[in-house]
């Protein structure tokens, strides 16, 4: 082994991957203590005798107890925390949407931020204990619609545990490089990944093998996302038990039992992936009759339904069909379609899949640790060309509606390093004697609710309950409109100060290798040139 890992967060298991040098690629790494051997239930063509036996995974779970004592992963699982007020799950996608929800624990205040950065801390500490990674460069993984606030965290983390070295790879990028043999030059595929927070969609070609040897390169070629996962049919199944019991997430009874309900119906759903039937079945204390309720498979497959779950798919999937139909690619380019994530695992979501791309074309080789394993091949030296995912504007105020209004120059699908200007503009004075002169930028996201745009989610209350709310419209802005230099939204000089309506500066942007929004400023009245591939911001 190298010591070069490769990590992927995520909002229900955390698998870690490192790179085996002999058989030139990345191998699932397992954690004492926080793993747990996962074997899945449903059709998978296991790829290798270590997939067949099993795959070692850490479950994205980190409990507070009364002694001060933090437990991790499979931890959590076997001392019975898993339900309790006291545990933190789906940290993951609390921190992608900035959420402000913390926990109340014993007179502290924990957020998400926290319990997340206390599990992947542990996690990255073990984990390079045990894949000597501790001088490597370690890759990180980041969804396909992620902001880079979500990017910035994880790097914040990274550096905050004494990672030296270490980079981020989006999922469905690192999925397809972690096929690995299955996956041939030339071809263009159709990455799936349906987690526990998310659904992302990547199309990739594998670029021919250069003259040099050095591996084939993944080039993205259209990709889409959507907050749609595992979570939130883990939320239906509990709104669906409940009503069946005529109760509601609200009651007074139900609250302290949510958590466990909770769990319950997660490993209903995970049932439901083998068997045609599943139970779930909690005692309420004080209560004779407790919850009960029987799901079948077509009852299951309805539910779903009910909730769009399929049209939503089918929407995701168009969007980056049409993202990669810009680049000259149709669907009947497609060579495979590589399933990824536990979601992929549920009988009705592979069919749906299959009936879009026929089900010959449909692999299950490898949906729980593909995202490490191409992680750690990037880290082996398998690497990819990528493209702008969100659209960034410039904020300015439209005397015509009397707000805010948005100038977008950089549009999603813009290839990196650009070999010109991709914008230009002309900073002009905003009042009589001004100094300092600034652009404020924003990251655009596509909308990810529902169909019907009225957005659900699960979400635990400060005391730990779960309950399934309505996202407000006006939260769903919140979300997909990022101020990306909030901090820093001035870095124009005015020598002399300028007047208001003045023109003062004329701003060129770029993009550079490393994904940075470059300018290049000009003084119009000097014919200064003050800034000169000045990189801004980080874009995603």
């Amino acid at each position: 082994m190298t010591g070069r890992l490769g990590i992927d967060f995520g909002a229900s298991n955390t698998v870690v991957a490192v790179w085996n040098e002999s058989t030139r690629e990345g191998v699932p790494l397992h954690i004492p203590d926080f793993g747990k051997l996962y074997v899945p239930s449903g059709p998978v063509a296991t790829g290798d005798a270590a997939s067949a036996a099993g795959i070692s995974v850490i479950p994205s779970l980190i409990h507070y107890s009364a002694d001060g004592k933090r437990w991790i992963g499979a931890q959590v699982i076997e001392k019975g925390f898993a339900g309790s007020a006291e545990t933190f799950a789906l940290m993951k996608r609390y921190i992608a949407n900035r959420s402000p929800v913390s926990r109340r624990l014993r007179g502290r205040s924990i957020s998400h931020f926290e319990a997340g950065r206390d599990f992947l801390s542990a996690v990255l500490l073990f984990a390079c204990q045990e894949g000597g990674g501790s001088g490597e460069e370690v890759a990180l993984t980041v969804p396909v619609e992620a902001f880079e606030h979500y990017s910035e965290w994880l790097s914040r983390v990274a550096e905050g545990a004494g990672l030296p070295r270490f980079r981020l790879i989006d999922e469905p990028s690192a999925a397809a490089l972690g096929y690995g043999v299955h996956v041939q030059p030339g071809h263009v595929y159709l990455v799936f990944d349906f987690g526990g927070g998310t659904l992302d969609v990547s199309i990739v070609l594998i670029e021919e093998e250069d003259a040099s040897g050095s591996g084939r390169r993944c080039r993205v070629l259209g990709k889409a996302g959507r907050e749609l996962g595992g979570s939130s049919i883990d939320g239906w199944i509990l709104q669906h038990v409940l009503e069946k019991n005529g109760r509601s997430d609200a009651d007074e009874e139900i609250r302290p039992v949510s958590g466990m309900l909770l769990e319950m119906c997660r490993a209903a759903k995970e049932t439901l992936s083998s068997e045609v039937k599943a139970e779930v079945k909690l005692s309420i204390p004080g209560e004779k009759t407790g919850l009960q309720a029987e799901l079948t498979r077509a009852g299951f497959e309805d539910l779903l339904d009910r909730h769009e779950a399929f049209v939503q798919i089918d929407q995701t999937i168009r969007r980056a069909l049409n993202g990669a139909r810009d680049r000259g690619y149709s669907e009947e380019h497609i060579a495979a379609v590589l399933m990824v994530g536990g979601g992929s695992l549920i009988p009705c979501i592979q069919k749906t899949v299959g009936r879009i791309f026929g089900k010959d074309l449909v692999r299950m080789d490898r949906p729980i640790d593909a995202v490490a394993r191409g992680a750690a091949a990037l880290m082996g030296g398998v690497d990819f060309y990528d493209h702008i995912q969100h659209d960034y504007a410039i904020r300015w105020v439209n005397p015509a509606l009397g707000d805010y209004d948005f100038k977008v120059i950089v549009s999603r699908g813009t290839p990196y390093p650009s070999a010109e200007a991709v914008a230009r503009l002309t900073v002009k004075g905003s009042y009589p004697g001004q100094t300092e002169l600034g652009l404020a930028i924003f990251e655009l996201g596509g909308r990810t609710g529902n169909a019907s745009n009225q957005a659900m989610e699960l979400v635990f209350d400060p005391a730990g309950a779960a309950r399934l709310v309505q996202v407000p419209s006006h939260e769903q802005e919140r979300r997909h409109r990022f101020w990306i230099n909030e901090e820093s939204p001035t870095f124009l000089k005015a020598d002399p100060p300028t007047e208001q309506g003045s023109p003062c500066f004329a701003v060129e942007f770029g993009i550079d290798a490393n994904k940075h929004l470059v300018i290049t400023a000009r003084d119009l009245r000097t014919g200064r040139v003050t800034h000169r591939d000045f990189p801004l911001v980080k874009l995603t």
